[in-house]
Order: structure tokens, then C-alpha cells, then sequence
């Protein structure tokens, strides 16, 4: 036998070779045809190593980036300009940083304090031995008849201190003159002046336009001369979980400061005390990020990789051990708001008139004897309290101890649901249906919503 086992690649000769020449001929001739038909050893080695050049140039570009792929050439005033690297990740968070960062602003409120007297260290005569009186002044006096003169200027400060602090804004609009910024409610509350850092450096006077302490949303407005463009507002709605996203703000004073994370979660609900009295009463739909966000960012923007507003950085987690949970409300869940602050100043929300404590409220109880008062079926242990009713539930005929169970048919169980229901189902003017229990007794009666009063 032979290497290979067909008698083709045989080195021996067959027997029926040997006895028949003509079968050999014939053979020789089918040899010879086949050969014909196929490619030679040269042409096969030249297709392999085109081939593998074509692949290994694939690899190359495909690992190391080639010009034709990662860039794009522009025609800029007739020449041709090669943009930067589509394959550098980071340079997409500078190109959105440049774009949006001349909209985002320092906001500085000013709080003037009385000063309280201090009657510490004063003698008989109500002088005030201070660390400046030098020995044998303790009885200085004006002389009689002294004036200070009407062109004496005591100044604005004159009996009282001044407190100020820091947050962020963004401009997102010019109109007439004025360019109007939004930042948080809690960074103006209580403000007795304002004003406004643009990224240069430059100081302006700012006006509140209306404020809103539900959303934590409020509207300024300055004078924008040497204001160019304004922040472009996103899709709040397509963000993803781990999109890259970056935030700009005045974290501290330190004006102009971004960095960068991911969206951790998209539509997290963070449980918010409107009266600040511990008690959670609402519920705040929130962007939750990993970007550094600390005092001083509230108000400022979170961006995305186009450069596009997606949300106004509101509040962080704030604790021992705990690291990279900040918040910022959603752009799509303020838009309506910051339209109706600009037209009226505030937002017109429906009014019961009601204060509540919940039924099975875990911070503070009812004692059994004011649940014994209420008399109510021992099947009900979700509900309202009616604490007090004034307004447009006076009217209607609500009273002290009595238990709100269901508004329009709905069921309600505590003053959550109750406000929730009353801002997101009802408008102002709207009949409301109210069932509840007094005495023991399910009852019901319809209440016209109004307006709520400022507060």
C-alpha cells in the first residue's frame, strides 16, 4: 500500500494498468482534463495573500481607528476641516459641556437678619463695654444738640445682618429684553434679593417671576444684554439606564464646575415633606445620577451627550457611607410648570381646604382613645383625619374627626394619596364627592374646589 489510498496519488502501478494499456490512455486523458479545470499552486498562494491583506488591514482599522471611519471632514468658509475623533468617548462630554455651559448660572440670594440686642456685658447707664473701649470712655456721650446732618447715610445694612447663599441656574429663554433662568424653589425661598453669575463673571440683578413649592421650581428673570444662546431642553422620557450624563453647577462657590456619571435610574420616586415638618406628603418623580452633585448644585443643569438640558439638579443623599446618589428633576415634569410660573407667577392648584392626619399614620399614632372618639367600624383602619376644615370644606359641611375614606370613588388611605388625587385628577372649580365617616355613619357630600391661596 501506498501513502494515500486512492490510486491516484499511488507511487505503485495497478495490476489492471498492467493488462490493459488502453484503460491507462483513457485515464491519462481524464488526468489531464481535470488539471485543466483547476487553479495552479501560484494562483491559489496570490488569492490567500490578498486575502489576508484585505483582512489585516479590517483588524487594523477596526482596532486603531482609521481616518475614513472615526472622522468627518466639513467644509467650513470653502476648505476642508477635519472634525475631531468620534472615537474619543470624552470628547462628547466636552462638546456637550461647551455648548451648555454659557446657560448655566451662579445664584446668589441675599436674607437680611435683625440684629438682637445683646444685653450681656452692659452696665446701669445701657452702655456696652466692647472689646474696642479703652479705660475712663465708659461714660462717653454726644455732645448736646449733636445731628448727624440729613446727608448722613446710616447705609442699607444699618441694624441688620446679612446672610447669603449659593445655587445654580440655567438661561432657557430670551424674550423683550429679559432672559429668564430656572432653578430650585428651596434656593430662593425666602430671599430678600437676588442676583445672578453668568459663566464670565459677570453679576446681574434678578427679579423672582414666580416660584413653586410643590415641584421645587422657580423662575427669574434678568436683564440679557451680553446673554448669547440659551440652554436647549431634551427628551426626559428617552433617557436609559447607564447613559452618560454630566452636570454643571456652583457646587460651594466654585462657579463653572462639571462632572460626569450615568443614570443609575431613570424615574425614581423619592418621598418629599412639603411643610418640612416630617411627615412625607408627596412624592417627587427624580433622575437619580452618580455625577457629583453637592450644595451649591442645586438648580443647575444635568446634561446629556448632545448637550440638551434632561434635568435641574435638585438634591443628593447626604450621609455617612453613602456616596454617588444624586437627584434632579426630570424636564418633562416641569415644562407645564415653568410655563404657567412665567404667565402668573404661580401655579393654580385645586383646594380643599383640609388638615389631615392619617388613620394608621406610623410616626404618630393615634392614641386608642382618639381612635375610640372616631367610632368607626372595625373594618376601617385606613383613612384621613380631619383636623380642621376651613374654606371650601367648611363650606360644604366638613367637620373636625371626620374620616375621609374615598374622593370621587376612589379609596384613599392617607394625605398622599389624598393630594396626589386632588392635583393630578382635579381642577379648579371641579365638584368634588367625598365620603367619609362621622360618628360611625358612612356619609357623603360634594365640595367646590377652589384655587389655592399663596401662602
Amino acid at each position: 500500500m501506498g501513502l494515500f489510498d486512492d490510486d491516484f496519488y499511488s507511487t505503485k502501478i495497478s495490476r489492471q494498468s498492467k493488462n490493459t494499456s488502453e484503460d491507462r490512455s483513457e485515464r491519462t486523458k481524464w488526468r489531464t482534463t481535470r488539471r485543466k479545470r483547476g487553479l495552479s499552486t501560484f494562483q491559489i498562494s496570490a488569492i490567500s495573500s490578498l486575502c489576508s491583506a484585505l483582512i489585516a488591514v479590517m483588524l487594523f482599522s477596526f482596532i486603531a481607528g482609521h481616518p475614513s471611519t472615526s472622522s468627518r471632514v466639513t467644509l467650513i468658509n470653502g476648505s476642508h476641516q477635519l472634525s475631531t475623533s468620534d472615537g474619543d468617548p470624552y470628547e462628547r462630554i466636552i462638546s456637550a459641556a461647551q455648548k451648555v455651559r454659557p446657560a448655566v448660572v451662579s445664584v446668589l440670594t441675599h436674607k437680611k437678619e435683625a440684629v438682637q440686642p445683646d444685653t450681656e456685658g452692659t452696665d446701669s447707664k445701657g452702655m456696652d463695654e466692647g472689646p474696642g473701649l479703652e479705660p475712663g470712655d465708659e461714660d462717653f456721650e454726644l455732645p448736646e444738640g449733636f445731628d448727624f446732618g440729613e446727608d448722613f447715610d446710616f447705609g442699607n445694612d444699618f441694624g441688620s445682618s446679612q446672610e447669603d447663599a449659593l445655587g445654580s441656574g440655567v438661561i432657557f429663554k430670551k424674550l423683550e429684553g429679559k432672559a429668564y433662568v430656572i432653578t430650585n424653589n428651596h434656593v430662593v425661598e425666602g430671599a430678600d434679593s437676588l442676583e445672578v453669575v453668568l459663566v464670565g463673571g459677570e453679576k446681574k440683578k434678578a427679579t423672582l417671576v414666580g416660584t413653586d413649592n410643590v415641584s421645587d421650581i422657580a423662575v427669574l428673570s434678568i436683564d440679557s444684554k451680553g446673554i448669547g444662546e440659551v440652554a436647549e431642553f431634551g427628551d426626559s422620557s428617552k433617557l436609559r439606564l447607564g447613559e452618560t450624563v454630566i452636570a454643571i453647577g456652583n457646587p460651594l462657590g466654585l462657579g463653572d464646575t462639571l462632572t460626569s456619571g450615568i443614570v443609575s435610574y431613570t424615574n425614581r420616586i423619592i418621598p418629599v415633606s412639603l411643610n418640612q415638618d416630617g411627615i412625607y406628603d408627596w412624592e417627587q418623580e427624580v433622575i437619580q445620577t452618580d455625577a457629583a452633585i453637592n450644595e451649591g448644585n442645586s438648580g443647575g443643569a444635568l446634561v446629556d451627550l448632545n448637550g440638551r438640558v434632561i434635568g435641574i439638579n435638585t438634591m443628593k443623599i447626604a450621609d455617612t457611607g453613602v456616596e454617588g446618589l444624586g437627584f434632579a428633576i426630570p424636564v418633562n415634569e416641569i415644562t407645564e410648570v415653568v410655563t404657567e410660573l412665567m404667565l402668573k407667577g404661580h401655579i393654580a392648584r385645586p383646594y380643599l381646604g383640609v388638615y389631615t392626619v392619617d388613620l394608621s399614620n406610623p410616626y404618630a399614632p393615634l392614641s386608642k382613645k382618639e381612635k375610640e372618639d372616631l367610632k368607626l367600624p372595625k373594618s376601617i383602619t385606613e383613612g384621613v383625619v380631619v383636623l380642621d376644615a376651613l374654606g371650601p370644606a367648611l363650606d360644604a359641611g366638613l367637620k373636625l374627626n371626620d374620616v375621609i375614606v374615598k374622593l370621587d370613588g376612589k379609596p384613599i388611605n392617607t394625605t398622599l394619596e389624598l393630594r396626589k388625587h386632588l392635583y393630578r385628577n382635579t381642577k379648579v372649580g371641579n365638584d368634588l364627592n367625598v365620603t367619609f365617616y362621622r360618628g360611625g355613619k358612612l356619609q357623603s357630600l360634594k365640595v367646590k374646589l377652589e384655587e389655592k391661596p399663596e401662602e
